[in-house]
Protein backbone atom coordinates (compact mmCIF):
# COMPACT_ATOMS: atom_id res chain seq x y z
CA UNK A 1 0.00 0.00 0.00
CA UNK A 2 1.40 3.31 -0.84
CA UNK A 3 2.27 6.19 1.25
CA UNK A 4 -0.33 9.04 1.38
CA UNK A 5 -1.15 11.84 3.12
CA UNK A 6 -5.03 12.93 4.22
CA UNK A 7 -5.31 16.83 4.58
CA UNK A 8 -7.88 18.57 6.64
CA UNK A 9 -11.37 17.61 6.53
CA UNK A 10 -14.57 18.91 8.03
CA UNK A 11 -16.82 17.39 10.69
CA UNK A 12 -19.78 16.00 8.37
CA UNK A 13 -23.10 15.10 10.01
CA UNK A 14 -24.75 13.48 7.06
CA UNK A 15 -28.72 12.47 6.83
CA UNK A 16 -31.92 13.57 6.49
CA UNK A 17 -33.02 16.05 8.79
CA UNK A 18 -29.13 16.83 9.71
CA UNK A 19 -30.41 20.92 9.29
CA UNK A 20 -32.20 20.60 12.53
CA UNK A 21 -28.56 20.25 13.72
CA UNK A 22 -27.43 23.91 12.38
CA UNK A 23 -29.04 26.57 14.75
CA UNK A 24 -26.87 24.92 17.49
CA UNK A 25 -23.66 24.25 15.34
CA UNK A 26 -24.10 28.20 14.57
CA UNK A 27 -24.67 28.93 18.37
CA UNK A 28 -21.66 27.03 19.78
CA UNK A 29 -19.23 29.53 17.86
CA UNK A 30 -21.07 32.90 18.94
CA UNK A 31 -24.18 34.89 18.59
CA UNK A 32 -23.59 36.43 14.88
CA UNK A 33 -23.86 34.90 11.39
CA UNK A 34 -23.72 35.83 8.16
CA UNK A 35 -25.67 33.53 6.22
CA UNK A 36 -24.82 33.54 2.62
CA UNK A 37 -27.18 31.20 0.58
CA UNK A 38 -28.69 31.05 -3.25
CA UNK A 39 -30.67 33.84 -4.38
CA UNK A 40 -33.82 32.01 -4.31
CA UNK A 41 -34.77 27.95 -3.86
CA UNK A 42 -33.24 27.53 -0.12
CA UNK A 43 -34.98 30.62 0.87
CA UNK A 44 -38.11 29.46 -0.81
CA UNK A 45 -38.96 26.50 1.01
CA UNK A 46 -39.62 25.69 4.51
CA UNK A 47 -36.32 25.28 5.89
CA UNK A 48 -35.13 28.67 5.66
CA UNK A 49 -38.31 30.54 8.38
CA UNK A 50 -37.31 26.93 10.45
CA UNK A 51 -33.55 28.56 10.69
CA UNK A 52 -34.38 31.89 11.21
CA UNK A 53 -37.06 31.28 14.13
CA UNK A 54 -34.35 28.95 15.53
CA UNK A 55 -31.49 31.42 15.36
CA UNK A 56 -34.00 33.94 16.88
CA UNK A 57 -35.20 31.41 19.62
CA UNK A 58 -31.32 31.26 20.66
CA UNK A 59 -31.14 34.93 20.45
CA UNK A 60 -28.43 34.96 17.47
CA UNK A 61 -27.90 37.91 15.54
CA UNK A 62 -27.99 37.42 11.68
CA UNK A 63 -27.77 38.87 8.37
CA UNK A 64 -28.18 37.53 4.90
CA UNK A 65 -26.75 37.88 1.24
CA UNK A 66 -27.34 36.05 -1.78
CA UNK A 67 -25.39 34.93 -4.48
CA UNK A 68 -27.39 34.66 -7.94
CA UNK A 69 -24.74 32.83 -9.93
CA UNK A 70 -20.71 31.66 -10.01
CA UNK A 71 -19.25 34.08 -7.58
CA UNK A 72 -16.64 36.96 -8.78
CA UNK A 73 -13.70 38.15 -6.85
CA UNK A 74 -15.39 41.92 -6.77
CA UNK A 75 -18.74 40.11 -4.96
CA UNK A 76 -16.36 38.57 -2.45
CA UNK A 77 -14.61 42.33 -2.09
CA UNK A 78 -17.76 43.70 -2.08
CA UNK A 79 -19.70 41.32 0.10
CA UNK A 80 -16.22 41.81 2.59
CA UNK A 81 -16.49 45.30 2.47
CA UNK A 82 -19.93 45.29 3.71
CA UNK A 83 -19.70 42.86 6.22
CA UNK A 84 -16.25 43.40 8.00
CA UNK A 85 -17.16 45.21 10.93
CA UNK A 86 -19.91 43.12 11.90
CA UNK A 87 -17.80 40.70 14.31
CA UNK A 88 -19.13 37.57 12.82
CA UNK A 89 -18.53 34.35 14.84
CA UNK A 90 -19.69 31.99 11.96
CA UNK A 91 -20.79 32.40 8.23
CA UNK A 92 -22.96 29.62 7.42
CA UNK A 93 -23.03 28.79 3.59
CA UNK A 94 -26.28 27.90 2.73
CA UNK A 95 -26.65 26.63 -1.04
CA UNK A 96 -25.28 25.05 -4.76
CA UNK A 97 -21.42 25.71 -5.24
CA UNK A 98 -21.81 28.74 -5.97
CA UNK A 99 -22.93 30.12 -2.69
CA UNK A 100 -20.55 27.54 -0.87
CA UNK A 101 -17.71 28.71 -2.57
CA UNK A 102 -18.44 32.67 -1.87
CA UNK A 103 -19.28 31.62 1.77
CA UNK A 104 -16.16 30.26 2.05
CA UNK A 105 -14.39 33.01 0.41
CA UNK A 106 -16.22 35.49 2.57
CA UNK A 107 -15.44 33.22 5.72
CA UNK A 108 -11.53 33.72 5.39
CA UNK A 109 -11.29 37.25 4.54
CA UNK A 110 -13.54 38.72 7.09
CA UNK A 111 -10.55 38.94 9.57
CA UNK A 112 -8.15 39.59 6.71
CA UNK A 113 -9.84 43.21 5.32
CA UNK A 114 -7.41 42.53 2.07
CA UNK A 115 -8.90 41.55 -1.70
CA UNK A 116 -9.06 38.19 -2.55
CA UNK A 117 -7.09 39.09 -5.24
CA UNK A 118 -4.34 39.17 -3.21
CA UNK A 119 -4.26 35.62 -2.77
CA UNK A 120 -6.01 34.50 -6.14
CA UNK A 121 -4.39 31.31 -7.77
CA UNK A 122 -2.54 32.72 -10.61
CA UNK A 123 -3.77 36.14 -11.49
CA UNK A 124 -2.39 38.91 -9.21
CA UNK A 125 0.47 38.92 -6.18
CA UNK A 126 -0.53 35.02 -5.06
CA UNK A 127 0.29 36.10 -1.08
CA UNK A 128 0.52 33.62 1.70
CA UNK A 129 -3.00 33.48 2.91
CA UNK A 130 -2.20 33.15 7.11
CA UNK A 131 -5.86 34.02 8.53
CA UNK A 132 -7.11 33.98 10.38
CA UNK A 133 -10.58 32.86 8.95
CA UNK A 134 -13.88 33.11 10.34
CA UNK A 135 -15.46 29.47 11.16
CA UNK A 136 -17.24 28.57 8.66
CA UNK A 137 -19.86 25.86 7.78
CA UNK A 138 -21.55 23.87 4.77
CA UNK A 139 -24.71 23.27 4.19
CA UNK A 140 -25.24 21.86 0.13
CA UNK A 141 -28.45 21.86 -1.13
CA UNK A 142 -27.48 20.20 -4.30
CA UNK A 143 -25.45 17.30 -5.19
CA UNK A 144 -22.54 17.80 -7.17
CA UNK A 145 -19.15 20.02 -6.79
CA UNK A 146 -18.70 18.47 -3.09
CA UNK A 147 -17.10 22.38 -2.11
CA UNK A 148 -18.58 21.42 1.07
CA UNK A 149 -15.02 18.86 1.91
CA UNK A 150 -12.70 21.08 0.07
CA UNK A 151 -10.56 24.26 1.34
CA UNK A 152 -10.93 25.84 -2.54
CA UNK A 153 -13.55 28.58 -3.11
CA UNK A 154 -13.51 29.04 -7.00
CA UNK A 155 -14.05 32.47 -8.47
CA UNK A 156 -14.87 33.62 -11.63
CA UNK A 157 -14.61 36.37 -14.21
CA UNK A 158 -16.92 35.70 -17.28
CA UNK A 159 -15.75 37.13 -21.05
CA UNK A 160 -13.07 37.57 -23.34
CA UNK A 161 -10.06 38.20 -20.62
CA UNK A 162 -12.23 36.09 -17.99
CA UNK A 163 -10.50 33.30 -15.56
CA UNK A 164 -11.86 31.39 -13.10
CA UNK A 165 -9.07 30.28 -10.29
CA UNK A 166 -8.80 29.37 -6.56
CA UNK A 167 -8.90 31.17 -3.59
CA UNK A 168 -7.23 27.89 -1.71
CA UNK A 169 -5.84 27.29 1.68
CA UNK A 170 -6.47 24.68 4.59
CA UNK A 171 -7.77 27.19 6.86
CA UNK A 172 -11.08 27.92 4.55
CA UNK A 173 -11.92 23.82 5.19
CA UNK A 174 -15.57 24.13 6.56
CA UNK A 175 -15.82 23.86 10.16
CA UNK A 176 -19.07 21.73 9.78
CA UNK A 177 -20.61 19.82 6.38
CA UNK A 178 -24.01 19.62 7.32
CA UNK A 179 -25.77 17.51 4.49
CA UNK A 180 -29.54 16.51 4.20
CA UNK A 181 -30.34 14.94 1.07
CA UNK A 182 -34.36 16.46 2.11
CA UNK A 183 -32.42 19.78 0.86
CA UNK A 184 -32.33 18.12 -2.68
CA UNK A 185 -35.68 17.75 -3.21
CA UNK A 186 -35.78 21.52 -4.51
CA UNK A 187 -33.79 20.92 -7.37
CA UNK A 188 -35.10 20.93 -10.78
CA UNK A 189 -34.12 18.21 -13.35
CA UNK A 190 -31.57 20.16 -14.79
CA UNK A 191 -29.48 21.02 -12.51
CA UNK A 192 -29.81 17.34 -10.31
CA UNK A 193 -28.40 16.35 -14.29
CA UNK A 194 -25.80 18.84 -14.78
CA UNK A 195 -24.54 18.27 -10.80
CA UNK A 196 -24.67 14.71 -10.35
CA UNK A 197 -22.69 14.76 -13.59
CA UNK A 198 -20.31 16.72 -12.19
CA UNK A 199 -20.20 14.28 -8.99
CA UNK A 200 -19.28 11.23 -10.97
CA UNK A 201 -16.76 13.18 -13.56
CA UNK A 202 -15.41 14.32 -10.03
CA UNK A 203 -14.87 10.42 -8.71
CA UNK A 204 -13.73 9.01 -11.96
CA UNK A 205 -11.10 11.39 -12.39
CA UNK A 206 -9.78 11.42 -8.75
CA UNK A 207 -10.30 7.44 -9.03
CA UNK A 208 -7.89 7.60 -12.40
CA UNK A 209 -5.72 10.62 -10.94
CA UNK A 210 -1.75 10.36 -10.53
CA UNK A 211 -2.15 11.24 -7.01
CA UNK A 212 -4.72 9.13 -6.25
CA UNK A 213 -4.34 6.68 -2.94
CA UNK A 214 -5.71 3.60 -1.49
CA UNK A 215 -7.86 5.51 1.05
CA UNK A 216 -9.12 8.06 -1.98
CA UNK A 217 -9.73 5.16 -4.21
CA UNK A 218 -12.03 3.39 -1.84
CA UNK A 219 -14.04 6.54 -1.12
CA UNK A 220 -14.17 7.34 -5.46
CA UNK A 221 -15.53 3.42 -5.72
CA UNK A 222 -18.38 3.69 -3.15
CA UNK A 223 -19.52 6.91 -4.40
CA UNK A 224 -19.18 5.63 -8.06
CA UNK A 225 -21.56 2.84 -6.85
CA UNK A 226 -23.97 5.47 -5.48
CA UNK A 227 -24.27 7.71 -8.30
CA UNK A 228 -24.73 4.72 -10.61
CA UNK A 229 -27.73 3.47 -8.43
CA UNK A 230 -29.22 7.26 -8.26
CA UNK A 231 -28.46 9.87 -10.80
CA UNK A 232 -31.30 8.85 -13.20
CA UNK A 233 -33.41 7.45 -11.51
CA UNK A 234 -33.56 10.81 -9.43
CA UNK A 235 -33.71 12.54 -12.52
CA UNK A 236 -36.27 10.89 -13.71
CA UNK A 237 -38.07 11.29 -10.78
CA UNK A 238 -38.19 7.47 -10.38
CA UNK A 239 -38.36 5.23 -7.56
CA UNK A 240 -38.03 5.81 -3.47
CA UNK A 241 -36.91 9.75 -4.01
CA UNK A 242 -35.83 9.90 -0.37
CA UNK A 243 -33.22 7.36 -1.56
CA UNK A 244 -32.55 8.70 -4.70
CA UNK A 245 -31.32 12.10 -2.59
CA UNK A 246 -29.70 9.99 -0.05
CA UNK A 247 -27.53 8.78 -2.27
CA UNK A 248 -26.87 11.30 -4.85
CA UNK A 249 -25.79 13.48 -1.88
CA UNK A 250 -23.37 11.12 -0.28
CA UNK A 251 -21.90 10.61 -3.96
CA UNK A 252 -21.10 14.28 -3.93
CA UNK A 253 -20.16 14.45 -0.98
CA UNK A 254 -17.31 11.68 -1.25
CA UNK A 255 -16.31 13.35 -4.91
CA UNK A 256 -15.14 16.19 -3.09
CA UNK A 257 -13.31 14.74 -0.46
CA UNK A 258 -11.62 12.89 -3.15
CA UNK A 259 -10.86 15.98 -5.55
CA UNK A 260 -9.76 17.69 -2.30
CA UNK A 261 -7.01 15.47 -1.23
CA UNK A 262 -6.03 13.71 -5.07
CA UNK A 263 -7.27 16.23 -7.55
CA UNK A 264 -8.93 15.97 -11.30
CA UNK A 265 -8.14 15.72 -14.89
CA UNK A 266 -8.99 16.64 -18.25
CA UNK A 267 -12.41 17.18 -17.75
CA UNK A 268 -11.72 19.91 -14.97
CA UNK A 269 -8.78 21.52 -16.93
CA UNK A 270 -11.01 22.31 -19.74
CA UNK A 271 -13.93 23.25 -17.60
CA UNK A 272 -11.46 26.35 -16.02
CA UNK A 273 -11.43 27.99 -19.41
CA UNK A 274 -14.52 27.02 -21.34
CA UNK A 275 -16.27 28.70 -17.49
CA UNK A 276 -14.54 31.37 -17.77
CA UNK A 277 -15.14 32.50 -21.91
CA UNK A 278 -17.92 31.17 -22.22
CA UNK A 279 -21.37 30.84 -20.34
CA UNK A 280 -21.06 27.46 -19.45
CA UNK A 281 -22.56 25.87 -15.73
CA UNK A 282 -20.04 23.91 -14.39
CA UNK A 283 -22.00 20.82 -14.48
CA UNK A 284 -22.82 21.04 -17.94
CA UNK A 285 -19.59 21.42 -18.66
CA UNK A 286 -18.00 18.02 -16.86
CA UNK A 287 -21.67 16.37 -18.10
CA UNK A 288 -20.96 16.79 -21.83
CA UNK A 289 -17.08 16.34 -21.75
CA UNK A 290 -16.75 13.09 -19.44
CA UNK A 291 -17.12 10.28 -22.38
CA UNK A 292 -15.14 12.02 -24.99
CA UNK A 293 -12.64 12.42 -22.31
CA UNK A 294 -12.40 9.21 -21.18
CA UNK A 295 -12.54 8.20 -24.80
CA UNK A 296 -9.01 10.35 -25.18
CA UNK A 297 -7.28 8.87 -22.22
CA UNK A 298 -8.31 5.35 -22.91
CA UNK A 299 -6.46 5.35 -26.46
CA UNK A 300 -3.82 7.48 -25.21
CA UNK A 301 -3.04 5.32 -22.59
CA UNK A 302 -3.01 2.50 -25.17
CA UNK A 303 -0.87 3.66 -27.38
CA UNK A 304 1.77 5.24 -25.36
CA UNK A 305 1.95 3.46 -21.65
CA UNK A 306 -0.08 0.51 -21.47
CA UNK A 307 1.24 -0.29 -18.47
CA UNK A 308 -0.14 2.43 -16.73
CA UNK A 309 -2.39 1.40 -13.51
CA UNK A 310 -4.90 3.79 -14.89
CA UNK A 311 -6.13 1.46 -17.55
CA UNK A 312 -7.25 -1.28 -14.81
CA UNK A 313 -8.83 1.33 -12.92
CA UNK A 314 -10.64 2.19 -16.33
CA UNK A 315 -11.39 -1.65 -16.43
CA UNK A 316 -13.02 -1.14 -13.13
CA UNK A 317 -15.06 1.49 -13.37
CA UNK A 318 -16.72 -0.03 -16.27
CA UNK A 319 -17.42 -3.02 -14.12
CA UNK A 320 -18.79 -0.55 -11.58
CA UNK A 321 -20.99 1.24 -13.76
CA UNK A 322 -22.15 -1.81 -16.28
CA UNK A 323 -22.85 -3.78 -13.36
CA UNK A 324 -21.01 -6.64 -15.06
CA UNK A 325 -18.08 -8.52 -15.92
CA UNK A 326 -16.19 -8.28 -19.24
CA UNK A 327 -14.16 -11.01 -21.48
CA UNK A 328 -11.82 -7.95 -22.58
CA UNK A 329 -10.46 -5.30 -21.88
CA UNK A 330 -11.38 -3.28 -24.98
CA UNK A 331 -15.00 -4.84 -24.67
CA UNK A 332 -14.63 -2.94 -20.99
CA UNK A 333 -13.36 0.50 -22.18
CA UNK A 334 -16.58 0.62 -25.38
CA UNK A 335 -19.17 -0.34 -22.74
CA UNK A 336 -18.01 2.16 -20.07
CA UNK A 337 -17.59 5.17 -22.92
CA UNK A 338 -21.10 4.09 -24.68
CA UNK A 339 -22.71 4.22 -20.87
CA UNK A 340 -21.19 7.57 -20.36
CA UNK A 341 -22.54 8.75 -24.03
CA UNK A 342 -25.75 7.88 -23.17
CA UNK A 343 -26.32 8.98 -19.58
CA UNK A 344 -24.98 12.34 -21.40
CA UNK A 345 -27.80 12.68 -24.17
CA UNK A 346 -30.32 10.67 -21.50
CA UNK A 347 -29.81 13.85 -19.06
CA UNK A 348 -30.21 16.21 -21.89
CA UNK A 349 -26.92 17.90 -21.84
CA UNK A 350 -25.96 20.52 -24.12
CA UNK A 351 -23.05 20.34 -26.26
CA UNK A 352 -20.95 23.11 -26.19
CA UNK A 353 -22.02 24.99 -29.28
CA UNK A 354 -25.17 25.77 -27.60
CA UNK A 355 -23.00 28.01 -25.12
CA UNK A 356 -21.15 29.61 -28.20
CA UNK A 357 -18.17 27.92 -28.88
CA UNK A 358 -17.11 27.57 -31.98
CA UNK A 359 -13.93 25.78 -33.56
CA UNK A 360 -12.08 29.01 -33.94
CA UNK A 361 -11.84 29.09 -30.15
CA UNK A 362 -10.72 25.89 -29.81
CA UNK A 363 -6.81 27.43 -29.58
CA UNK A 364 -7.57 30.05 -26.78
CA UNK A 365 -9.40 27.09 -24.78
CA UNK A 366 -6.28 24.22 -25.15
CA UNK A 367 -3.80 27.27 -24.11
CA UNK A 368 -5.55 27.96 -21.12
CA UNK A 369 -6.50 24.37 -19.79
CA UNK A 370 -3.29 23.14 -18.20
CA UNK A 371 -3.89 24.11 -14.99
CA UNK A 372 -3.85 21.93 -11.90
CA UNK A 373 -6.37 19.74 -12.68
CA UNK A 374 -5.09 18.65 -15.99
CA UNK A 375 -1.82 18.08 -13.83
CA UNK A 376 -3.20 14.97 -12.45
CA UNK A 377 -4.91 13.50 -15.96
CA UNK A 378 -3.40 9.95 -15.67
CA UNK A 379 -1.91 10.88 -19.08
CA UNK A 380 -0.64 14.02 -20.79
CA UNK A 381 -2.64 14.52 -23.10
CA UNK A 382 -1.37 16.24 -26.53
CA UNK A 383 -3.09 19.49 -28.07
CA UNK A 384 -4.61 17.70 -30.59
CA UNK A 385 -6.27 15.09 -28.20
CA UNK A 386 -7.57 18.03 -26.35
CA UNK A 387 -9.02 19.66 -29.72
CA UNK A 388 -10.57 16.06 -30.39
CA UNK A 389 -11.97 16.10 -27.26
CA UNK A 390 -13.58 19.22 -27.81
CA UNK A 391 -14.86 18.84 -31.37
CA UNK A 392 -16.41 15.61 -30.11
CA UNK A 393 -19.17 17.79 -27.76
CA UNK A 394 -19.13 20.50 -30.00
Amino acid sequence: MTVFSIARLPRIEFGAGALQKLPDIIASYGARVLLVTGARSFINTPHWQFLIDQLEHRSITWRHCTVAEEPSPALIDELVKAHAGDDFTAVAGIGGGSALDAAKAVAGLLRVRRSVMDYLEGVGPELPYQGPAVPFIAVPTTAGTGSEATKNAVLSVQGENGFKKSFRHDKLVAEYAIVDPDLLASCPASVIAANGMDALTQLLESYVSIKANAFTDALAISGLQSARDALIPLYRQHGDMARQREKMAYAALLSGITLAQVGLGSVHGLASPLGAFYPIPHGAVCGTLVAAATRANIHSLLAREPNNQALAKYLHVAEILCEKRFIDPETAFNALIDLLTQWTEELALPRLSHYGLQEAGFGKVIANCRGNSMKTNPIVLTDEEVRQVLLERL
